[in-house]
């Protein structure tokens, strides 16, 4: 099979096949290590959005709410209210925005299907939340790029994203049977995302990583932009 797309987060061009199973194949970028489905085989927006609808994001479910804490504990941990923050990505069922607020945070939600609100979009933010997001981003640069544009300097972006480990583990992974499923990050990925914007990373247990944005800025390499 012949790919289509250059990688979605540093842009190169040195692709490499990963894996396939009876879904899809997948590639990796030679530079970042990202893990990628190619555009041939991703789902249109409307096959993507009718999965997300399906699913039940209830407020009043604890084992959610233990589930979110995974990043709200160490947001809660690195800020001190009431500070200004941003769930991006926030779903149908913004739970983990309601928990932050609940803590004395003052919480903004953005979400492409529903919760589109370009304005919150141009704020500053004291912390940034994106969980379970960026494995759903074809074009992960575009989206880091401007969520770091967003922080505050010194402020922390916090991810919750599966990692991948290895070729042989990622056979029988079953995250990437999730089919809105298309970017995996490894820690080798995700320290390639830190060189290129100067940030300081910390992985907090198997899925939650945070960027601490610099407190002197610098421009993000040409290689992402």
């Amino acid at each position: 099979m012949q790919i289509n797309s250059s990688c979605g987060l540093c842009g190169g061009v040195k692709i490499t096949h990963y894996h396939q199973d009876k879904l899809r194949h997948y590639w990796q970028c030679e530079c970042c290590q990202l893990v990628f489905v190619d555009e041939s085989e991703r789902l249109t927006p409307q096959q993507e959005k009718a999965i997300y609808d399906s699913h039940q994001n209830d407020l009043g479910d604890e084992g959610y709410r233990r589930f979110l804490s995974r990043v709200a504990d160490p947001i809660l941990a690195r800020t001190s209210p009431p500070a200004i923050g941003l769930d991006f990505g926030c779903g149908p069922g913004p739970l983990l925005a309601h928990m932050l607020t609940e803590a004395g945070h003052k919480m903004s939600v953005y979400d492409l299907y529903y919760a589109n609100d370009p304005e919150v979009l141009t704020g500053q933010y004291d912390f940034i939340s994106c969980t379970e997001v960026i494995e759903h981003i074809a074009q992960p640069k575009s989206i880091l790029s401007q969520l770091f544009s967003l922080l505050k300097p010194g402020a922390p972006l916090v991810l919750m994203t599966k990692l991948v480990i290895d070729k042989t583990r990622f056979a029988t992974w079953h995250y990437k049977n999730d089919l809105t499923h298309i970017s995996f990050f490894s820690r080798k990925t995700f320290a390639y995302v830190a060189q290129i914007y100067g940030s300081d990373i910390e992985f907090v247990g198997n899925d939650v990583i945070i960027l601490t944005k610099p407190e002197v800025l610098v421009a993000p390499s040409e290689e992402i932009l």
